[in-house]
């Protein structure tokens, strides 16, 4: 049966703190990498589908492009917490199999940038893409062994900001009553929540359901991408947690997956072995009966010392079978024992095998999880800096904040005036 191929989109929200740290892994900018996987000579292979770049010609940072929209006015941070997120980051993703049974690298760069045009139609314009960029120096580690040559895993990474058309209404302190409750001005209002509602309402057969927003999105990644000619995937499965997962996250998961399945098939490779190990020993326990033999009564005819090659041994018709059938038992049992001591030594093989790539894959994924350990000390490390500001400016004496602080208030009221 052909394997089954799936196309799965997942998105991910983050705060101001998480510009660079995205960046740098987009971009390849760290200097080095925890993932063994990605082969930076071939980071010269990865597209840019959409960046910005300032007026010199240099590239702008994540961060950079999003100020720029700021001050322009384009995307607003009104009614927005500190800490909320304000940038998100899609990414789209098919079994690498799929690229390899069509034309590899050339046939992705077609697939996602089909990908990038419904990416922009979802985000709402392509004023709001911070970078959208095709991944193709990430080396599949498991189907590389398979194959026997190196094998790479495409996929894309669309970072934005994810923006909600918000109506802001006249209130009841406006002079005109006759403009309450109608809409004064619509923002461009930055809303992770908004834009990715966890519920919402989708007819079906004549009834209004509850789905989930990411589910819905499934569904529309899947029919853009078969409307636009390509086939031979599935949706992604529904219901799964990979809709809402990180990228590291995502992968943490896959390679826990696949260890968790290796050990379900070594433990079977385990019971084989012990269940011919005790098949073995049966047959060599049997073997032992073949002493009944010695105990035939034979008849010679003449004297075996001295004899001829003539000389011959008579026994009763009955005593020929049991010796005849216990000669052919016991050769059938030979053959079985060395067929089970060549399988035993096989399947300890294969079991050793298992084992091994077992290791490779709990080793890989505790270098994501120790990955994810060091984004989140550097994450915490942004909050601490923000903190200790927080506790120096406490610290400032009183007098020395007054006189700083007086005048510039005085100003400000005499300008009021």
């Amino acid at each position: 049966m052909p394997k089954k191929h799936f196309t799965v989109v997942r998105n991910q929200g983050y705060s101001g703190g998480g510009f660079s740290l995205r960046e740098r892994h987009n971009e390849r900018k760290n200097e080095c990498y925890h993932n063994g996987d990605i082969i930076p000579e071939r980071s010269h292979l990865n597209v840019h589908f959409h960046r910005h770049f300032s007026e010199d010609g240099a590239p702008e940072t994540y961060e950079q492009t999003f100020n720029r929209l700021l001050e322009s006015g384009a995307i607003v941070k009104r009614g927005l917490k500190p800490d909320a997120k304000v940038f998100d980051e899609l990414i789209f993703d098919v079994n690498t199999e799929f690229f390899e049974n069509n034309d590899g690298y050339d046939f992705a760069k077609k697939f996602y940038e089909e990908a990038y045009r419904l990416a922009v139609k979802e985000i709402g314009g392509e004023q709001y893409v911070l970078s959208a960029i095709l991944h193709a120096d990430e080396r599949n580690r498991a189907l590389s062994e398979e194959l026997g040559r190196d094998v790479y895993h495409y996929h894309l990474h669309v970072c934005y900001v994810p923006v909600v058309q918000k109506e802001i209404l006249w209130s009841k302190r406006c002079k005109d009553p006759a403009l309450v409750g109608t809409v004064k001005e619509v923002i461009p209002q930055i809303s992770h929540s908004k834009k990715w509602p966890l519920r919402v309402p989708v007819e079906r057969d004549g009834k209004t359901i509850m789905l989930n927003s990411y589910s819905l999105l499934q569904d529309r990644y899947f029919e853009h991408m078969r409307a636009a000619g390509f086939d031979g995937f599935e949706r992604g499965e529904r219901g799964s947690t990979t809709e809402h997962l990180s990228d590291l996250d995502y992968k943490i998961q896959q390679d826990k997956q696949r260890s968790a399945k290796l050990d379900k098939e070594i433990s079977q490779k385990r019971n084989q072995v012990t269940a011919l190990e005790k098949n073995v020993k049966t047959i060599e326990g049997k073997a032992l009966t073949v002493k009944q033999i010695e105990k035939i009564p034979v008849k010679i005819s003449r004297p075996i010392i001295g004899g001829s090659d003539n000389d011959t041994a008579t026994l009763s018709k009955k005593d020929w079978d049991n010796l005849k059938k216990t000669a052919v038992t016991q050769a059938q049992k030979d053959e079985d024992y060395r067929a089970a001591i060549s399988e035993n030594a096989a399947l300890k093989k294969e079991k050793s095998a298992w084992r091994s790539e077992k290791q490779g894959f709990e080793k890989r994924v505790k270098e994501l999880e120790r990955k994810k350990m060091d984004e989140a000390f550097e994450r915490a490390g942004d909050k601490a800096a923000l903190h200790n500001l927080k506790n120096a400016v406490a610290r400032i004496p009183k007098d020395v904040w007054d006189r700083y602080t007086k005048p510039q208030q005085a100003k400000s009221l005499g300008q009021g005036r």
